[in-house]
């Protein structure tokens, strides 16, 4: 209560400085892998079972226009954990596999080290998927995180043709890849299965978790638990207790998985009378891999899926959590996973890195129902070249095409966008034609504003394989 007479006096932004210097809030970071826009009960899915997921959009603030940096997995987890558009730390093109020798640049300053500085206990647990290096040198634990319970990798990279994905007899759909050693799981950085015994691992994942949560709880530390789910990358798997839940088929039992852990995280911040000073964050790495049909997601309203740099490969589902602290409701505002970084550094009280950062501090969005500082978002394929440069931009309400994937696989020409048009419903579909004067001026503001997308700076690291 002692802040309520401040609450009429300080800006925002102030408000939240002071209560982060006396008492930093804890960070639960949960990110799915390949959920599409459309795939929960509260962004539309007629079928979808996420009670604990639609309880968090309910009772905090969900998103209509979140986005990642990239329509794809590796790309994308890296600008998360450092607010850098994966042209500057390197990452491209495509993801990391279990031979490359790239992995995150360890210069990079990660959202785990940022908050180290503030006396943070950090922990990852699920997909890693930034490299493993020689002898693990790009793994978690040497990025920020003082534990790591994991896969260093997809778990589709390694053959799964012959494992268990639902109990009690079920084999994984398809074949992953081949020729490479089974997906191992990792504590830190020492071996616990190989190959993953899939319906066993979403259980030790959420026993770490909510141990990791009661440990800090006891001792009084801030923590951030970056969970970053398996689910719902193909092939599906999960445990007993889902098993032929969903309607939605082996997708749907994941989605159930994901949900019932996302319960749990939930109810060990109650347990621990933590619920009150910890900020949940939800989203997504890139949008569904629409081609696999039932077996890969939804994107809604929205236009294709993961790969593209349609609305379907890039807009995700997000919500942010903390009951008093964040009112109910959806925001409209623009915002990317770029901006998760800054704003846990000033929630934290935490300087910011010095190098140039693509993310904005969101405070005004999650506690004033402000505007949002991002205006514009760029576009990146998963391939990107200095040649092409960005496939879109979307700046306020409208989005420019400069190219689609289908155009740079194809050998179509470098002409003028392929569609510009303001956001309204899905934000995809028919290119309309751009008649009018006031279209062809934001046209010209387009071009202007893709002279400032941010140099590619990094060598580009997944590219490096071990062997020919």
């Amino acid at each position: 209560m002692r802040w309520a007479c401040i609450w009429l006096l300080c800006p925002l932004g102030l408000l939240v400085l002071l209560s982060a210097s006396t008492n930093p809030p804890n960070v639960l970071l949960i990110f799915a892998d390949d959920l599409g826009f459309g795939d929960l009960g509260s962004y539309g899915h007629p079928t979808s079972a996420t009670p604990n997921l639609d309880k968090m959009a309910a009772r905090g603030l969900r998103f209509t226009d979140f986005y990642a940096s990239c329509p794809i997995c590796s790309p994308s987890r890296a600008a998360l954990l450092t607010g850098r558009y994966q042209t500057r730390s390197g990452v491209y093109p495509g993801v990391f596999y279990p031979g490359s020798r790239g992995g995150l640049p360890l210069s990079e300053l990660t959202i785990a080290e940022v908050l180290k500085a503030r006396g943070y206990t950090t922990a990852m647990v699920g997909k890693w998927h930034l490299g493993l290096g020689a002898n693990g040198s790009f793994l978690p634990i040497h990025q920020g995180f003082d534990h790591f319970l994991g896969v260093p990798y997809s778990h589709d990279q390694g053959p799964c043709q012959n494992l268990t994905c639902f109990p009690p007899h079920t084999k994984c759909f398809g074949t992953c890849d081949q020729g490479v050693v089974p997906v191992p799981l990792l504590l830190n950085q020492s071996i616990l299965q190989q190959p993953l015994a899939f319906p066993q691992l979403v259980p030790l994942y959420n026993k770490f978790s909510r141990d990791f949560i009661a440990d800090c709880a006891r001792q009084g530390r801030p923590f951030l638990l970056y969970y970053a789910s398996h689910h719902t990358h193909y092939p599906q798997f999960g445990s007993q207790e889902y098993v032929g839940q969903s309607l939605r088929g082996p997708f749907g039992d994941a989605l159930m998985e994901f949900d019932g852990s996302v319960g749990l995280l939930l109810q060990a911040l109650q347990e621990n009378g933590l619920e009150g000073n910890t900020l949940v964050f939800f989203t997504a790495d890139n949008g569904p891999e629409t081609m696999r049909m039932a077996r890969g997601g939804s994107s809604g309203l929205l236009k294709c899926g993961k790969g593209t740099t349609y609305e379907g490969g890039m807009r995700e589902p997000a919500v942010a959590y903390w009951p008093g602290r964040i009112s109910p409701g959806v925001t409209h505002e623009m915002a990317s996973t770029l901006d998760i970084l800054p704003t846990l550094a000033a929630l934290a009280g935490a300087p910011l890195p010095t190098v140039p950062l693509d993310g904005y501090d969101l405070s005004p969005v999650l506690f004033g129902g402000g505007k949002s500082p991002r205006q514009m978002m760029f576009y990146y394929p998963p391939s990107p070249s200095k040649l092409l440069g960005v496939f879109a931009v979307r700046y306020g309400k409208y989005k420019a095409h400069f190219f689609t994937q289908g155009t740079h696989l194809h050998g179509g020409g470098m002409g003028s966008p392929r569609s510009l048009r303001p956001f309204q419903g899905s934000g995809c579909g028919s290119s309309p034609a751009l008649g009018t004067l006031a279209e062809g001026r934001w046209l010209q503001l387009l071009f202007v504003f893709v002279s400032q997308v941010p140099s590619s700076v990094g060598r580009p690291l997944t590219r490096t394989a071990m062997g020919p």
